[in-house]
């Protein structure tokens, strides 16, 4: 990684990005070609988003939650507007130049209404809309230059208020497009492409702003001077010119200077910090820019925004500097609401900027743990950083623990220079600030693994000087030992430190007692966990030690260790005692300053150490006599592992599988009995241990307790408490023992069995991958084969005791296949999993419930690995349910469609899918659909799962009979498009006529039709249409259209059976005047002289006409179909005769060229 490169002082804010809306956009399905959102606004609750379909979703800034969706059938939205006084009116224009006043009505729990319309504009295109500031009422503005006003109704007055007055009025019509609009003080500010105006829409007056005129979209906007001394005055206007120019003009119209920054543009663009890459800063000086500044917008404190399709311009017009330019892809229009910035870029992608100071975005990043990024930010900009002001946002040790998250390996330039900005760091010059705590203003501490708080210390500060003779005297690491190890009640002193010994703390292996605020630590490594105790400082006087603080346990979660093991910590525990103890004595007979012991005591030590070195001795031989030689199990796991792959590398024994199997089979118990769990094996060690622990132990220290009960009675009753006390995983481990004799009755276990993720040995890394590729074959084998032999293990207990061994990515893939055969396989595989990957990072997000946030952390997570992703999703979906299924999508291929079908339930699923196809191109989604089906029976299953979500009632579309009720095919279907997708896929006539029947059973009349086709059973088609009624469906290419004249005569007689529908039928039909469904029609019907017209127009009439009078139909034409008749017959007439003229001509032609 290169050095980072520093802006310069004048740079002090940065635009950050920290939240992706994506998934916000996924969840409102306008990520797609077919939706897309046109428009935005922002207030302090809402963001408005204006769609393509004519939708207007109003989304809660607060967790970004979908409140509600106002629907437009005047064409798509293109400018929308929140009232800044009353966020529950909302205005809207539409393509047609319909403007629209919503009302929400959120407070009194109604419906939003529509308060108020205004087609002033309808054949314009509105280009702007702005809320009066004190009343409601809405300023527009169109291409055309007019400019009108509309006053909202409010039901809040009662329905009667609003007639008194007139809702719409134009107020005056500009020479050219309106291009901004702005209202502060009973002044609108209207920005055309040549000039700007200001109305005063009390008096109605007009003023232009300046005397020049500009050609091209140029903004205005109103600049309030409501901070400082400048309170109480009235607002500035701003006014875009040509060259990189902006007018400052008084509120009265007169131009009072001109800000030229087009040589400020020409300095280096500061990069936008976002999580999407990393900052880069080029401080190569560029060329001055002229931009014509479309629009502008007042912005945060004091600040003016601007912006062109790549870039974001943001100046302080007050000292007329510029205080940041970025550059941003294809921008369309920002909304800002105080110091945030919504952009809509090309495409309906959106994206959520904040303007803050550098120091205040550092301590940002490091709160969402992005430790690289906040590292650079801190490096480039150094001068905002190091500042004493600063210290408040990101105090020292705050920097420090940054520092400490960086990879040593990957970030060592980045750790270089973040060293250099902590070594320029200024303190607080407040006097007060030095007064605060020691652990807030000397010292800061971090949490380690274990759930320990460790204090550190700064450097240069006041702890070190009070600690520096404790550390100067500081005892060695193994008299530390015995210190913790062995405490007196007796209070005493060390003459060295003048530290009280009671003082001192104990070392508890599961909690502290307290945490001093000043110390040195001491480090004990004990069962592979680093304890920190602190001892607290001797300089300080008595008076001034703080009292001691509430004690805290922080519980830690050891996983179960196998009966070997444990037996192994009993025999480390008793040794480390009884020589501890020993040593212990020993000191204490050599030091008379101490301790006077009598005379008469000196025989007992030594018969102590003599019975503990017997029992020592003793323990050690019937140990080593139980367990197992490791070395020697492992040489015939290795031996018989080379001897299964060997004999797996012959084609023939691998296309067998009764060959194979059997090889598995003696390679199996090898397995069991090496790294099988130690639970299911007979026997007792821990067993000979704890009888060993509670008879000859105790009965060996009894004698002595006779001889000595002043000394050895006590403290070896006390030693035996504290090491029962500061060992809970010992019982854990017996209460597992008897457990596991309950599971050693089951021989082939069940799911109560634990998941064992880790080897219980170490085993290396060549005999590993063996072992994993004959654990796996063994697993896939037992899956889809059953295992007969005794000796065999089900697929699912193997899964369980052996997973440490598995290839992860190959179980995924097998219980795909076989989900629904071996449900507890997926189980399992998913528990193990979520065990495999509760150490990550990632789990505590998501416990957060941030949705936004665990997706942006699994996004940083990539490359994916598909079975630890699948585990974060499981855990995502628990906590969000349907919003993160709808989330997946971005995970594709990673994660299958196959692997959210057992995740999710089948609702949720649908929309994954749904959504998941429609993010593709309409051309290339059937064979993307296609792609998906891994197996090819899922496509059955996803059939009928959609035809049975979000489907019409089954009585609304067949009758009890099983057949079609009347045009019941005009229903909607939730998941049409999906259905329409899945009929269509290639298939054998099996599978077709399953899904024949599965529309048929459900309904589904338009992918019945098409099936029926695909089967060649026109003859059933016909029938179908005919029950249905609707002629439309004779058409192609939705319907099924004659082709012969059998047919023909076919469908006139199904036309007589079904009789046109009886009254009764069609009341049982949709909503007639509902738009899905359609209205009645005679003309849309199936009857005979409908059918007689459409013959006619294909073979003609008269030839219509004889083919009824032999399928013996009788017909009475009416007057209309009469002169349909007619026509068709005279346009035949003359059709012919033009064909005749036509082949004459090229008749006289020929001979012509001949002769």
């Amino acid at each position: 990684m290169s050095l980072i490169p520093v802006v310069p002082e004048n740079y002090t804010h940065v635009l950050a990005e920290f939240d992706c809306l994506d998934p916000l956009l996924s969840a409102l399905r306008l990520d797609s070609g077919r939706l897309k959102c046109t428009c935005l606004a922002v207030s302090r609750k809402w963001l408005a988003l204006g769609t393509s379909a004519g939708g207007l979703h109003l989304i809660q800034k607060e967790g970004w939650k979908q409140r509600l969706i106002l629907t437009h059938k005047e064409g798509s939205i293109t400018q929308v507007a929140c009232c800044p006084h009353d966020e529950d009116y909302i205005a809207v224009a539409t393509s047609q130049g319909l403007v629209v006043v919503w009302e929400l009505q959120l407070e009194r729990r109604g419906r939003p209404e529509r308060v108020s319309v205004s087609w002033e504009h309808r054949g314009q295109t509105v280009t702007a809309l702005c809320w009066d500031t004190g009343t409601l009422r809405v300023f527009v503005g169109d291409s055309a230059g007019k400019v009108s006003f509309l006053r909202a109704g409010s039901t809040k007055l009662g329905k009667g208020a609003a007639f008194v007055i007139f809702p719409v009025q134009t107020i005056t019509t500009v020479d050219s497009k309106v291009v901004q609009l702005g209202y502060q003080d009973g002044r609108l500010l209207v920005s055309s492409l040549s000039r700007c105006y200001l109305c005063d829409t009390e008096k109605e007056k007009f003023w232009r702003v300046g005397n020049k005129e500009r050609d091209g979209e140029y903004g205005a906007c109103f600049f309030p001077q409501n901070k400082g001394v400048l309170v109480g005055q009235p607002p500035l206007l701003y006014c875009a010119r040509p060259g990189s120019r902006i007018w400052e003009a008084s509120f009265h119209g007169e131009v009072l200077s001109t800000h030229q920054f087009k040589q400020l543009l020409g300095s280096p663009p500061l990069p936008l910090v976002t999580y999407r890459n990393e900052p880069h800063y080029n401080p190569g000086q560029k060329s001055p820019q002229s931009i014509a500044f479309s629009k502008l917008l007042y912005l945060g404190d004091q600040n003016l925004l601007t912006w062109t399709d790549s870039a974001i311009y943001i100046f302080t017009p007050q000292t007329g500097q510029l205080l940041l330019w970025t550059q941003v892809k294809d921008l369309v229009d920002i909304a800002v609401y105080r110091s945030d910035l919504f952009c809509l870029h090309s495409g309906g992608r959106l994206s959520h900027l904040s303007l803050l100071s550098a120091e205040r975005c550092v301590e940002r990043l490091v709160r969402r743990e992005s430790w690289p990024l906040a590292a650079s930010i801190c490096c480039m900009f150094q001068h905002a950083v190091t500042t004493s002001r600063a210290r408040k946002t990101i105090p020292i040790d705050r920097l420090e623990h940054l520092r400490s998250q960086l990879n040593a390996t990957s970030h060592q330039e980045l750790i270089g220079q973040l060293d250099d900005v902590i070594a320029k760091l200024e303190p607080l010059d407040s006097a007060s600030s030095s007064r605060r705590s020691s652990i807030s203003s000397h010292e800061s501490f971090n949490v380690l693994d274990c759930g320990i708080y460790r204090v550190i210390s700064r450097r240069g500060s006041q702890s070190d000087e009070e600690t520096g003779s404790l550390i100067n005297h500081s005892l060695s690491e193994e008299e530390r030992l015995k210190d913790f190890s062995f405490v007196q009640e007796e209070d005493q002193v060390d003459p060295e430190t003048n530290v009280s010994v009671q003082s001192q703390e104990r070392l508890h292996l599961f909690s502290t007692s307290e945490l001093p605020q000043t110390g040195t630590s001491l480090g004990t490594p004990l069962h592979g966990v680093f304890f920190k105790t602190y001892l607290q400082s001797s300089e300080r006087p008595e008076a001034e030690r703080p009292e001691q603080g509430m004690q805290f346990h922080l519980p830690l979660s050891f996983r179960p260790k196998p009966t070997r093991i444990a037996l192994q910590a009993v025999k480390d525990s008793v040794s480390s005692f009884v020589k501890k103890t020993t040593e212990k004595i020993n000191t204490l007979q050599m030091n008379s300053d101490l301790w006077q012991r009598p005379e008469s005591r000196e025989g007992g030590h030594p018969e102590l150490s003599v019975t503990t070195a017997m029992y020592l001795e003793e323990m050690d031989n019937e140990i080593y006599d139980e367990i197992p030689n490791t070395e020697v199990d492992m040489q015939d796991l290795r031996t018989a592992t080379q001897r299964a792959i060997s004999q797996i590398h012959d084609p023939l024994l691998l296309l067998d599988p009764v060959c194979l199997g059997e090889v598995l089979l003696e390679w199996l118990p090898v397995l069991q009995r090496v790294l099988g769990p130690a639970d299911l094996r007979p026997a007792s060690l821990s067993d000979l241990g704890e009888k060993r622990w509670e008879k000859d132990y105790p009965n060996s220290y009894r004698e002595q307790q006779s001889e000595e009960p002043s000394f050895s009675s006590e403290h070896l009753t006390e030693k035996k408490e504290g090491l029962e006390e500061a060992a809970p995983e010992l019982r854990e481990q017996e209460e597992q023992c008897g457990s596991a004799e309950k599971l050693c009755e089951v021989p082939n276990g069940n799911l109560s069995e634990p998941v064992r993720v880790l080897s219980p040995i170490a085993v290396p890394s060549d005999l590993l991958a063996d072992l994993t590729q004959l654990a796996t074959l063994y697993t896939e084998m037992s899956c889809f084969r059953k295992q007969e032999h005794e000796q065999a293990l089900e697929c699912n207990v193997f899964l369980r005791r052996f997973f440490f061994l598995l290839d992860q990515e190959r179980v995924r893939r097998m219980c795909l296949l076989c989900q629904g055969e071996q449900a507890e396989v997926q189980r399992s595989f998913i528990e193990a999993m979520l065990e495999v990957t509760q150490s990550s990072k990632v789990v505590e997000v998501i416990h957060r419930g941030d949705l936004l946030r665990s997706l942006r952390s699994l996004r940083e997570l990539q490359p994916w690995s598909a079975p630890p992703l699948l585990a974060h999703l499981y855990r995502l979906y628990e906590k969000h349910g349907e919003a993160a299924v709808r989330s997946c999508c971005q995970f594709y291929p990673t994660i299958t469609p196959a692997d959210i079908w057992t995740m999710a339930q089948q609702s949720h699923f649908l929309a994954y899918l749904d959504n998941l196809v429609q993010s593709q191109s309409e051309g290339q989604r059937l064979s993307f659909l296609q792609t998906l089906l891994e197996p090819e029976s899922l496509k059955q299953d996803w059939l009928e799962l959609a035809l049975t979500h979000d489907a019409p009632q089954r009585c609304d579309t067949v009758t009890p009979d099983g057949q079609p009720r009347w045009r019941s095919h005009r229903f909607s279907w939730g998941y049409g498009r999906l259905l329409s997708l899945l009929i269509r896929l290639p298939a054998n006539l099996p599978s077709k006529h399953k899904m024949a029947d599965s529309c048929r059973t459900h309904g589904y009349w338009m992918g019945y039709l098409y099936l029926c086709c695909e089967l060649q059973d026109r003859a059933e088609a016909f029938s179908t249409v005919c029950q249905l009624n609707d002629i439309s469906l004779l058409e192609e290419p939705e319907g099924v259209e004659p082709q012969t004249l059998d047919e023909w005569k076919l469908l006139i007689n199904l036309s007589q059976q079904c009789g046109c529908v009886v009254d009764s039928e069609q009341g049982r039909g949709p909503d007639e005047t509902s738009l899905s469904n359609g209205s009645e029609d005679c003309r849309g019907r199936i009857s005979l002289e409908n059918l007689t017209l459409m013959l006619a127009r294909k073979t003609g009439p008269d030839r219509a006409l004889a083919i009824l009078e032999e399928c013996g139909a009788p017909l009475v034409l009416s007057p209309h179909s009469k002169m349909v008749c007619e026509l068709l017959r005279l346009t035949e007439k003359r059709q012919r005769a033009m064909i005749q003229m036509m082949l004459e001509r090229c008749d006289r032609f020929l001979w012509s060229q001949h002769a």
